[in-house]
């Protein structure tokens, strides 16, 4: 929670969010039915954590919550949010390369890339362009619910034709008003210094905790921030990306390994030979089988219980995995636990244990992907589940990898038809041929968890890391100040010399005007 929200205690926070929601419908609903989409109204009265990001972005002060609110909720229903698609936005736009989400920073927060290069001010692409950030603010936002962004603006080789101010208040009030608490920090790369006063407008328009979360870096000193396997070559990274369409850029989620090696991908189609890996690993495979179709009960909140009884279900493979106490509850299935896997350095803190549960009729297709399948063992990965059961998944640290804030899972399901088999074979199959619309989707991300050794040396040298950062963006932004000094210099020196022309011009054309009134 921000610092604004720290005094506040959990009653008090529950009381603003009834009090927000009361007054909303009270104030602003019940002038007008038409003025929000009732998709959004519906979330704001359910999700608490959605109610919790605008009070804490407006210092849990109510009045300024529902201002805040319902200019947001006005411009969901003005941008069609909930009904925006791919298809809706110009194909030209994602071929641009303008705009996309690849990557993270050194805290595990997803990269928003804006290429300024690539950005001509023109009056009549504005609402597309507008449409198309929104497309991809709402997309993370389903995506990764709660996960803050770190925008980079990648100004090299750009100059003022690149810059529309209009666009660039837009920008801000996305984060500002429409996705409260989704800005992490604002990375602006190698910003040419023609530019400073274009920003000190920039600046009026942020508030000061955001102004708080502006970057300014260059080549020299952006890996602060964002890790070199993350940085195009271009600014001294290593990451050979490039953006291309279609498809859209995602996280680069495979297949991970499993305790009886690689599991092949749908994509590849020789199910020759993974049959043939079924039939080698015939034993591991038929037990894992049995322990999925059976059904077992889990309770989240007893935990010794429930601790017992998977330990004695399966002792060798579940023994010392981390049991999870959150649940997201999806269309086809309960997955615990709802956000992250939480790993550590010691060995029993390198086991973290996925439970679905199916709260459908009919059997369920699954299987889970990694962003680092070289890192992770999961067993099993690719299976089903029948109607009301479970399946424990557990997720490994493979040799002497250590986990990273960077590292996501992906969990898929898909409903199946009561006569689909759920062989190696017919699963791949059934991944060929099912719909995307079907199939749901959830991610979870992975969290370290520090030790108390770790923590104290953290402690101990954080008095010389922040003198020496502190020094590093007093250095730096010395040197741009030097940077700008000599510009202005260079541009002073080139006012003089043509103020000095202009004088000798109009001096011999004043002559010449003498000369000829004399004369005639």
């Amino acid at each position: 929670m921000a610092e604004a929200g720290q005094a506040e205690s959990e009653q008090e926070i529950e009381s603003k969010i009834e009090e927000t929601r009361q007054r909303f419908k009270s104030e602003y609903v019940g002038e007008s039915q038409d003025k929000y989409d009732s998709r959004d109204v519906e979330r704001l009265f359910k999700d608490d954590a959605l109610v919790e990001g605008y009070l804490t972005w407006r210092q849990f002060v109510v009045e300024d919550t529902l201002k805040m609110i319902d200019e947001s909720l006005q411009w969901r229903k003005e941008f069609t949010l909930n009904d925006l698609t791919e298809s809706s936005i110009p194909r030209w736009m994602f071929e641009s390369g303008a705009v996309f989400l690849h990557g993270y920073d050194k805290e595990g927060n997803k990269l928003f890339w804006f290429r300024v290069k690539l950005h001509i001010k023109d009056a009549k692409m504005i609402l597309d362009k507008k449409r198309y950030v929104a497309f991809w603010l709402e997309r993370y936002a389903k995506r990764e619910p709660g996960m803050p962004l770190t925008v980079v603006f990648d100004m090299s080789e750009s100059g003022l034709s690149n810059i529309d101010m209009d666009f660039v208040k837009y920008i801000i009030n996305c984060f500002k008003v429409y996705y409260p608490k989704f800005l992490s920090k604002m990375i602006m790369y190698e910003m040419p210094w023609i530019m400073n006063a274009a920003w000190k407008i920039v600046k009026t328009w942020l508030g000061p905790e955001a102004i708080s979360k502006l970057k300014f870096v260059t080549k020299s000193d952006i890996q602060t921030y964002v890790g070199p396997e993350h940085l195009p070559p271009h600014m001294g990274g290593t990451d050979q990306f490039k953006y291309s369409y279609p498809p859209l850029p995602d996280d680069d989620f495979q297949s991970p390994i499993c305790e009886n090696g690689p599991i092949v991908s749908e994509d590849e189609s020789d199910i020759k030979d993974i049959e043939s890996e079924s039939k080698e690993t015939l034993e591991s495979s038929f037990n894992s089988e049995l322990s999925i179709k059976t059904p077992k009960k889990v309770n989240f909140h007893e935990d010794g219980q429930k601790s017992e009884d998977l330990d004695r279900g399966e002792p060798g493979r579940l023994r010392g995995a981390r049991k999870p106490t959150t649940t997201f509850k999806g269309t086809l299935l309960d997955i615990s636990p709802s956000e992250e896997l939480r790993f550590g350095a010691k060995e029993s803190e390198k086991k973290c244990l996925i439970i679905l549960n199916n709260v459908t009729k009919n059997q369920v297709a699954f299987k889970v992907r990694t962003t680092a399948p070289e890192k992770y063992r999961v067993k099993p990965s690719n299976s089903s589940c029948e109607p009301g059961a479970s399946v424990d998944i557990v997720v490994s640290l493979h040799g002497g990898y250590q986990a990273s804030p960077q590292d996501r899972f992906l969990v898929m399901a898909a409903e199946m038809e009561s006569s689909a088999g759920a062989s190696v074979s017919e699963l791949a199959r059934f991944w060929k041929e099912v719909s995307k619309a079907k199939v749901m989707e959830h991610r979870l991300r992975c969290h370290l968890l520090e030790s108390p050794k770790s923590i104290l040396s953290n402690w101990s040298e954080s008095p010389s890391v922040t003198t020496s950062s502190e020094h590093q963006d007093l250095q730096s932004t010395l040197m741009r100040v030097l940077a700008t000094n000599s510009c202005l210099e260079q541009k002073l020196d080139a006012c003089v010399w043509t103020q000095k022309v202009l004088v000798l011009m109009v001096s011999f054309l004043l002559a010449l005007a003498s000369y000829s009134f004399w004369t005639s």
